[in-house]
């Protein structure tokens, strides 16, 4: 029998700030907002918060404390709107380098305790535990001891025999939980919850089931798979029966090739390459920096490189071109990146723009006789 943990740091982003702030805790916190200006100290010497209500400008929810999400603030929700239900929370702008920093100590403490580890992002990771000797619980009291040593930070643990059911189990006993379920806790623990709770089931599949009148795990269990392929096609029917199940067989992955790698910004405003040429270029050209250097990092080429734009209407098109050569210095990937923004409409105004890097090979693979192409080319929106 397989044990597989899944850790979730507690609104991780949120609780990086807290650190820098601990007079917040207990009051509702917002992160987010590229415009979002950092606490300032008072003449008392106490720190002066930002609020929510004052914010003005584009920008997302990108995490929040427990006590903003009772008031109905989530991650993704647009901060002009979040404004509305909670005006008077503090309002912060993300600080990566300390997410990252934090990221690095929790996962370091974790394997310390329990080594085999699936990392799956900045503040989760999957642990597979199942050829340690202590039992569920005392691992994973071992593994929050771990955590909270390291970082001062809470996290909350599902295990259970599979990767699926274990993210689902990480939710169920937010903050600072330990939840652990075995195949036969399905019917009681897992088939009440709405079927959007499967990691996989997104806002499309999840009104498209709730218009079939599926709207828990357990509907879609028992609903036949002959309609599930009907509507979901041959894989995800199929795919959508075994979750609903419990089934799921994926190995804890310690170590995995990256697809692809991806750089994009949402403007302040939205811009126009008529009236915001410069302006476009330049934070473009930026983009295909940052993009080099993710992939010099990382120790990769990539032979496709595309393009994404988000227009004001919110329509996104894409568009990439594969080369004989990979790629890697800034150079060559601005003058690819140029050659597909020539096949993107470019009539009306943009809101976002993105660059990605495909077809991905470690750069020591490279052919020494591969020649490289670095044109010093003028950059510029055609």
């Amino acid at each position: 029998m397989r044990r597989i943990a899944h850790l979730d740091m507690d609104a991780f982003f949120a609780s990086v700030e807290l650190l820098t702030y601990p007079d917040l805790k207990g009051r509702p916190v917002v992160v987010g907002g590229r415009n979002a200006s950092r606490p300032t100290m008072g003449q008392d010497g106490g720190w002066l918060y930002p609020k929510l209500k004052n914010y003005a400008g584009r920008g997302v929810v990108t995490t929040s404390t427990y006590e903003a999400r009772a008031l109905g603030v989530f991650s993704g929700m647009g901060l002009m709107k979040s404004a509305e239900l909670a005006p008077e929370a503090v309002l912060l702008p993300g600080n990566y380098e300390a997410y990252r920093h934090y990221s690095r100590l929790f996962k370091s403490a974790v394997a310390s305790v329990a080594p085999i580890i699936e990392d799956r992002g900045i503040d989760e990771i999957y642990i597979d535990l199942t050829d340690l000797l202590q039992d569920s619980i005392e691992i994973a009291t071992q593994i929050k001891l771990a955590v909270r040593e390291a970082t001062g930070l809470s996290c909350s643990i599902g295990i259970t025999p599979n990767k699926l059911l274990s993210k689902i189990a990480s939710d169920l006993d937010k903050p600072d939980g330990i939840t652990i379920l075995s195949q036969t806790d399905l019917e009681a623990k897992i088939w009440p919850l709405a079927a959007k709770k499967i990691n996989g089931i997104g806002p499309k599949a999840t009104e498209k089931l709730k218009n079939l009148e599926i709207h828990t795990i357990g509907e879609l269990a028992r609903t036949e798979v002959a309609l599930l392929i009907e509507h979901f096609g041959q894989s995800t029917g199929l795919w959508m029966n075994r979750a609903a199940h419990g089934l799921d067989d994926r190995p804890v992955v310690t170590e995995s090739e990256p697809r692809s790698i991806s750089r994009e910004t949402t403007f302040v405003r939205d811009l126009h390459v008529k009236t915001d040429r410069n302006e476009l270029s330049e934070i473009f050209t930026s983009l295909c920096t940052k993009l080099s250097e993710d992939l010099r990092r990382k120790a990769y080429a990539s032979k496709t490189l595309g393009v994404k734009l988000k227009y004001a209407d919110f329509r996104v098109v894409t568009r990439d071109i594969s080369v004989p050569h990979a790629l890697f210095e800034a150079a060559d990937i601005r003058r690819t990146a140029q050659e597909c923004l020539k096949r993107v409409p470019l009539e009306q105004k943009i809101r976002l723009i993105g660059v990605k890097a495909s077809n991905l090979i470690p750069i020591e693979d490279l052919s020494q006789a591969e020649p490289a192409l670095q044109a010093d080319l003028p950059f510029d929106f055609e």
